[in-house]
């Protein structure tokens, strides 16, 4: 599996302005907390992996940042099922 990464939508004016830096710093965020996640993984089902995913990603951003996050919750549980089934290295 390839690394998860975060992309925002175009047409939000203000996204656009900051989506390169902004997208990096999600990514960064979620990369972070995937690590910490599949380190930390004990057989949990896939449903609370995505909600620890999302816990840990908005933990590693500004809060200001981490309170307007939406993210693509169907990304997040891919990663998650990568997580369960052991293919994020």
């Amino acid at each position: 599996m390839s690394e998860p990464h975060v992309t925002l939508d175009p047409r939000d004016p203000v996204q656009e302005k900051l989506r390169g830096p902004l997208e990096e710093q999600l990514t960064s965020a979620l990369q972070a907390a995937a690590d910490r996640v599949r380190a930390s993984y004990a057989g949990e089902p896939v449903e609370q992996v995505c909600q620890s995913l999302l816990d840990e990603t908005r933990s590693g951003l500004h809060p200001d940042i981490a309170a307007g996050f939406q993210p693509d919750m169907d990304e997040f549980c891919r990663v998650a099922v990568a997580i369960v089934r052991g293919e994020v290295a």
